[in-house]
């Protein structure tokens, strides 16, 4: 069984990487010749399909870039896959192309361990944070459960018997459902976590019954909420959010947080003067009105770091997610 998951590890190792210079082709590719700098030509690469939180980031930064002329042409290019690593990789091949920044947050970073990819946040030039996302507990409209109270208490009997939805291995959400059962006392490795491609899949397993509970992305659920399909029990943030109606784990007794942050980083090449620019372009897009909209409409919440700062956050998330990580098996 050993030499079955090497011989899995390392194929993933090897689809990834191939992957990765599949895409870094197709990226080179797609450059238009010398630009002055990342103002005059600007592409935002999302790691992930259409659609999801690091499309949606990608998209909101291209628009406003656009709309207040902190950047010409702005082009958003999805490279999905493996927790956003093929993309992470497609990036760290980029040299010094100044052109290129590359959507980032917190499932990357479990990303990168999980699938053993070949390259790291390490890889790559740190740009900015510039927002926390943050997870909500939820269970079905028709579920027992009708506080967070409730659903620990079953959870903690019985966790093998509880299934909790969320998004893939390694990531916020099942970060957030192993914690969850460290409050109890509970070994991680008895959770039932199934994981899914995106939050719409994982609405479908909670709607179905197929899930007792699930874990992703406040924006993923607010629909099934606001309809009373989805019951809301806990968010993940430190503490309530002023524009969401759901209480914090940390508010109702259970010590546990995290954020699904969201930030930029650009290839490893670029000399010290681009960065600079790219931090100065990002600060900019911070400071607009258009910004704020975006944060207010997307229940996001600005947690701004930029340059070395940001480099340190990133390794300490690295540390404290690969020791969580451990915990849970992975």
């Amino acid at each position: 069984m050993q030499s079955t998951a090497r011989k899995r590890i390392t194929g993933a190792i090897v689809g990834v990487a191939a992957a990765a210079l599949f895409v870094t082709a197709s990226l080179s590719a797609a450059a238009t010749g010398g630009v002055a700098n990342p103002r005059t030509k600007l592409t935002i690469v999302a790691p992930a399909a259409p659609g999801g939180g690091w499309d949606t980031f990608g998209r909101e930064a291209q628009q406003v870039m656009r709309e207040e002329g902190i950047a010409g042409a702005v082009q958003v290019m999805n490279i999905p896959g493996a927790a956003g690593t093929i993309g992470l990789g497609a990036v760290a091949e980029m040299g010094d192309r100044h052109d290129i920044m590359l959507v980032t947050g917190g499932v990357m970073v479990g990303g990168v361990i999980v699938n053993r990819s070949p390259v790291s946040l390490e890889d790559v030039r740190p740009i900015v944070r510039l927002a926390d996302d943050f997870n909500v507990l939820v269970v079905p409209g028709d579920s027992p459960f009708q506080t967070l109270d409730d659903f620990m208490q079953a959870f903690l009997a019985d966790p093998e018997g509880t299934a909790i939805a969320g998004g893939s291995l390694g990531g916020i959400d099942h970060l957030l459902a192993g914690m969850l059962a460290q409050q109890g006392g509970i070994d991680p490795q008895r959770v039932n976590y199934l994981a899914y491609p995106g939050g719409g899949e994982v609405v479908t397993s909670l709607l179905s019954h197929t899930t007792q509970a699930g874990l992703s992305g406040y924006n993923d659920f607010r629909d099934q909420i606001e309809s009373g399909n989805l019951r809301a029990l806990a968010l993940s943030a430190e503490e309530p959010l002023d524009d969401v109606d759901v209480p914090a784990f940390r508010e109702q007794g259970v010590d546990v947080a995290m954020s699904n942050w969201r930030g930029l980083v650009a290839p490893p090449g670029i000399d010290d003067e681009v960065r600079a620019e790219l931090v100065a372009m990002a600060s900019e897009m911070r400071e607009t009105d258009a910004w704020q909209e975006v944060l207010a409409r997307n229940s996001w919440v600005d947690s701004f770091l930029a340059g070395d700062e940001f480099a340190a956050y990133l390794s300490e998330e690295t540390e404290r997610t690969t020791a969580i990580m451990k915990e849970l098996g992975l």
